[in-house]
């Protein structure tokens, strides 16, 4: 429950910017104008969003007779959960990940790497496989679109000002408006947007760890899942990915952040786009206590 209201927070805190931006650089007029652009542009992600990110991830569709165990673990959790199973993909790429997306449960698909089969035991993949539906169950997704298009809107009025500073001679300055200010605002607007959006996705990430754990029953194993993960992100840094492990704009989904994603901390850990994984590794261990699996 304080997992989702953070979120609820944080999109209110996105939306209040936007807000704000658009009523001090374009008014009304222009804060409708970006945040319809902004909708245009994210709906149409939203909606071919399982398309958009199985192409990017090179994968094709895991056939039963291949991959048994696969279908078999999905549909125990799908059915666990009372939800219908998505679309199972494999994706060649030697990085050790996994991703589920599309726009609700009756429109969804679930990826694994080929290097997380070959990394993960049957333990750690029922607990990565239930994160990964997880998302599809809580929406996240949607929370996700909701994120991009507020802070799409925020980056396009923040252009269009400092365009309109640029070209227009900055009339609202010969009105006594306080250029500096402005120009900050222009600078700061969108890496402010930014930070919110991320720190929705790794709220998502945390709520979905908890989700996952709960409906695998294995907290412990998710959290050796993302220990491997890490380390073996870290390995094939430069051996090998996909362009969707490479890209900013997909890398968001997966279950661990591309190449380890380790290194940020301090003012940094703001644009990190997941959790660190000791601090989920240490919510999964409470977790586990409240299950009564260790002491």
């Amino acid at each position: 429950m304080f997992k989702s209201f953070k979120t609820f927070i944080l999109l209110a805190a996105l939306s209040g910017l936007m807000l704000f931006v658009g009523q001090t650089f374009a008014g009304d007029t222009g804060l409708v104008i970006a945040l319809v652009l902004a909708l245009v542009m994210n709906v149409g992600s939203y909606w071919f969003s399982d398309k958009l990110a199985i192409k990017m991830a090179r994968a094709s569709e895991a056939s039963p007779a291949e991959y048994g165990w696969y279908h078999t673990l999905v549909q125990q959790l799908s059915q666990r959960a009372g939800k219908p199973m998505p679309r199972l993909y494999v994706s060649p790429s030697p990085q050790p990940n996994a991703f589920a997306t599309g726009r609700n449960p009756e429109h969804a698909a679930v990826c694994v790497n080929q290097g997380l089969i070959e990394l993960l035991d049957a333990d750690e993949m029922e607990g990565v496989l239930a994160h990964e539906l997880s998302h599809v169950y809580n929406r996240d997704i949607l929370i996700g679109s909701v994120a991009a298009t507020i802070a799409t809107a925020i980056t396009f009025v923040a252009r269009f000002a400092y365009f309109g500073a640029l070209f227009g001679g900055g009339g609202r300055d010969r009105d006594g408006g306080n250029a500096f200010t402005q120009l900050a605002m222009i600078i700061l607007a969108p890496i402010a947007a930014m930070v919110i959006q991320l720190a929705v996705t790794r709220s998502r990430e945390t709520q979905a760890d908890a989700s996952g754990a709960e409906l695998s029953g294995k907290p412990l194993a998710l959290a050796r899942a993302l220990q491997k993960l890490e380390s073996g992100g870290r390995a094939r840094a430069r051996m090998g990915g996909t362009p969707a492990e490479a890209s900013p704009a997909f890398s968001q989904l997966y279950i661990s952040a591309p190449f380890g994603g380790a290194g940020m901390r301090g003012v940094g850990a703001l644009f990190r786009t997941h959790p660190s994984t000791a601090d989920r590794v240490d919510n999964l261990h409470e977790i586990a206590r409240r299950m009564g699996q260790i002491g």
